[in-house]
């Protein structure tokens, strides 16, 4: 017994199968189950659909015999169902009337019907409707498998926008996955970052060790790393001398520069002049300056300003024999009197000669002129 006259017979069990009407009803459930059943399974084609119903319709044929009685001498009579009704409509039947009183057909002259063998008289199938289940029929549930050249399953009912709804397109998925893989990178970062840590958790660094020398090194003309005020370095220092203006004679000019002598209301000063060659003006660090600051750790200042009008750039250099050197350094210098530090840990060696200090006037090599009051050390304590 296939899938589908199982159905159908397990459906008649549950009623009067012996009422017409009843069995009327079974036939078109079942109609409607099949239809249920391919729409579920886009993938059938019209030509498998038009096979599966004209199955259904002839077991519905089938089974429909089995309720009419045999009648003599009549040959098989079939109120021609629409078995070859169109692809994609469901299969209408006329319904005719139930089968008539039996015709008499003769073999020969004079020999009644009744001399002729008994045959069965097949149903007329009735109009079975497929788009509705009608009330008071047991509901018949068929699924299809795709491949299949007609029903031969029976599943459960399945709708097929509840199907849908439950599914997410491959655009949400994407741009959901998208989303979080974004977040996930946002807080790693950020939690790289230290955005969420706070200052005391930040704040991992040893003590500050004292500054040290770099090479070209830079300080502008205000801020933190701003010039000292004049005597603003004074306290608790014991400077010792390394330049004044009143002994020129430890000053080095190569021939494009220039270095003056000069006096006004701020008091005398050097003015230096590098040429356009770059060249950097010498002050002589005396040998016995260098023996004291031997081994220790010690700030040299310079006081000084830029000619009237005229801010500037300095670059210092120095060379302190075997003591090493402090590195280039650059200062904005403006043209207000001020000091510039820079500080210098010497090795426990002995000098063996004096050293200098190179003072380019104007780093951009534009000319410029600055006007140098002092130049001094001290130890730190």
């Amino acid at each position: 017994m296939d899938a589908i006259e199982k159905a159908i017979r397990n459906a008649l069990e549950k009623g009067n199968a012996e009422d017409r009407a009843f069995r009327e009803r079974v036939y078109r459930s079942a109609f409607a189950a099949l239809d249920r059943a391919l729409q579920a399974n886009p993938g059938v084609t019209v030509e498998v659909a038009i096979k599966r119903r004209k199955a259904i319709q002839a077991k519905i044929t089938e089974i429909e015999s089995e309720y009419l009685p045999a009648v003599p001498g009549v040959a098989p009579q079939i109120d021609a169902p629409a078995v070859e009704a169109a692809a994609g409509a469901a299969p209408a039947v006329e319904a005719g009337p139930r089968a008539s009183s039996p015709a008499v057909t003769v073999d020969g002259p004079g020999q009644p019907a009744s001399d002729a063998p008994r045959s069965r008289v097949l149903p007329v199938v009735p109009d079975i409707m497929p788009d509705a289940t009608l009330p008071g029929a047991p509901a018949i549930d068929m699924s299809v498998p795709a491949s299949s050249g007609a029903a031969t399953e029976v599943a459960p009912d399945r709708d097929e926008r509840r199907i849908r709804g439950r599914r997410l397109p491959l655009t949400a998925i994407f741009f959901t996955v998208t989303l979080l893989a974004a977040i996930g990178i946002g807080l790693y970062f950020a939690m790289q970052t230290g955005v969420f840590k706070t200052a005391a958790q930040l704040n991992t660094a040893p003590p500050e060790a004292p500054p040290t020398v770099e090479d070209d090194d830079f300080t502008p003309a205000d801020g933190a790393n701003a010039p000292a005020k004049p005597g603003a370095a004074d306290l608790s220092r014991d400077w010792i001398n390394v330049f004044s203006p009143s002994d020129p004679t430890h000053v080095a000019a190569p021939s494009d520069a220039k270095a003056e002598v000069m006096k006004d209301d701020s008091g005398p000063f050097l003015r230096i002049q590098s040429g356009a060659s770059g060249s950097a003006i010498a002050f002589d660090v005396g040998q016995g300056v260098l023996e004291k600051l031997a081994g220790k750790h010690a700030v040299f200042d310079i006081i000084a300003r830029a000619e009237d009008g005229k801010d500037t750039q300095i670059s210092v250099d120095c060379n302190f024999g075997e003591l090493g050197d402090c590195g280039r350094k650059r200062y904005a210098v403006g043209q207000q009197k001020n000091e510039y530090l820079f500080d210098v840990k010497f090795p426990g060696k002995h000098p063996g000669s004096a050293g200098t200090i190179a003072i380019n006037s104007d780093f951009d090599k534009q000319g410029k002129a600055v006007d140098v009051y002092e130049i001094r050390v001290s130890v730190e304590p």
